[in-house]
C-alpha cells in the first residue's frame, strides 16, 4: 500500500471540556475560532482552566490525519518541529507508538500546544501557542524526506510560512508525489487568499475544505463553491458537517451522507475525514467509497474527546470499512 508523508505544526492538544461558554467570553476567544496566542496568553488560558481535568494528545491538523492513516495500517511519516521538553517528548512518543516515522527537528523554544476548549454543544475553540512548531523553515525541507512516500498531505495552517509550504510542495511534486491540502480554518483562508489559490492551482492535487473555508476561498456556497474549489486541482472535497460531504473530480460530482453518531467533541473530525478519504483513494476506490470511509472515521472521532480513538473504536472502524468494501 502507498505511503503518506504529512507536514504540519507539531502541537500537543490540551483538551478541556467547559461547563459553559462564559470562560470563552472572559478570555476573549470567539467561539469556534482558532486563535494564535503568545506564551503569556497561553499561560492565561491554562490558569483560567486549571480547575478542569485535561487530556493530552499529539495534535495539529496534518498530524491527526497521519495518525488516522497509520491506524488503518498505512505506512506514514510526519515532518515537524518540537521543543526539547516534556510536551515535545509526548508528541514524539505518540508518533513512534503509532508506527509513524517521525521526521522531527528540535528547537530550544518550548513545544507548541493547542488549548482546545470544548463547549457543551461540542464546538471547539482553540487558543494555539505555536512555539517551536512555527520555527520549521524551508531549510529543513530536503529531498531525502520525500524518498519513500507516494502522497504528501499538508495542513493549511502552515501558510503563515509561505516559503516553507511552497518549497515543500515544489519538492514533493519534483519527487512525483500526489499532493493534498486541508484548508484548515476560514480565518487562515481569508488572510492568505491569493497565495492559497496560487498554491492550489500550481501544486495541489487534492483539496479539502469545510463550508466556511470554501466560502472564504470561493465567495460561494454549496455546489457552486465545490465547482470553484475544484478549479485547477484534481479532486475537491467539501465537508458539510451533519450534511456529509460533496466531492468533485473532473465532471463527476458525488454526495455522501454521514454515519449515525452522538457528537461529544468535533475536534479532529475534518482531519480524520481526510485520513479516511485518502485511505480510499490510495486503494483506487470510487469517490463515493472514499467519502464513506471518511464519514466512518469522522463519525467515530466525534464520539470521543480529542482527535484520538482507542483500539476498540479502531476495531469497530475496521469492521465498518470492511462492510463498505464488500
Amino acid at each position: 500500500m502507498s505511503s503518506v508523508l504529512g507536514l504540519g505544526n507539531a502541537l500537543v492538544d490540551i483538551l478541556a471540556i467547559l461547563e459553559n461558554d462564559q470562560l470563552l467570553e472572559k478570555l476573549d476567544l470567539p467561539k469556534g475560532s482558532m486563535q494564535l496566542v503568545d506564551e503569556t496568553a497561553a499561560q492565561k488560558v491554562q490558569e483560567a482552566t486549571s480547575h478542569i481535568k485535561k487530556d493530552l494528545a499529539s495534535g495539529g491538523s496534518a498530524a491527526n490525519t497521519i495518525h488516522g492513516l497509520a491506524s488503518l495500517g498505512v505506512k506514514t511519516g510526519f515532518i515537524g518541529k518540537i521543543g526539547k521538553d516534556d510536551l515535545g517528548e509526548v508528541f514524539k512518543k505518540d508518533m513512534t507508538e503509532h508506527n509513524i516515522t517521525p521526521h522531527l527537528l528540535e528547537s530550544d523554544t518550548k513545544s507548541g500546544h493547542a488549548n482546545a476548549l470544548i463547549s457543551p454543544d461540542s464546538e471547539r475553540t482553540f487558543a494555539t501557542y505555536l512555539g517551536a512548531a512555527v520555527e520549521l523553515s524551508q531549510d529543513d525541507i530536503v529531498d531525502e524526506l520525500f524518498a519513500d512516500y507516494k502522497y504528501f498531505h499538508v495542513e493549511g495552517y502552515l501558510v503563515q510560512n509561505k516559503s516553507l509550504i511552497e518549497k515543500a510542495y515544489k519538492m514533493a511534486k519534483a519527487n512525483g508525489l500526489i499532493t493534498s491540502i486541508d484548508l484548515a480554518s476560514f480565518n487562515v483562508v481569508e488572510d492568505n487568499l491569493e497565495f492559497l489559490r496560487d498554491l492550489v492551482h500550481n501544486y495541489v492535487d487534492i483539496v479539502f475544505a469545510n463550508e466556511e473555508e470554501a466560502k472564504a476561498y470561493t465567495g460561494k456556497e454549496g455546489e457552486e463553491a465545490l465547482h470553484q474549489l475544484a478549479e485547477g486541482t484534481e479532486v475537491a472535497i467539501l465537508k458539510l458537517g451533519k450534511e456529509g460531504s460533496m466531492i468533485k473530480r473532473a465532471d463527476e460530482v458525488v454526495k455522501v451522507g454521514i454515519i449515525p453518531a452522538t457528537s461529544i467533541d468535533t475536534t479532529g473530525a475534518g482531519d480524520l475525514y481526510a485520513a479516511g478519504f485518502l485511505f480510499g483513494l490510495i486503494q483506487d476506490l470510487s469517490l463515493e467509497k472514499c467519502g464513506k470511509i471518511g464519514s466512518i472515521l469522522s463519525g467515530n472521532v466525534i464520539e470521543v474527546v480529542g482527535p484520538k480513538m482507542n483500539e476498540s473504536k479502531w476495531g469497530n472502524i475496521q469492521k465498518l470499512i470492511k462492510e463498505e468494501l464488500n
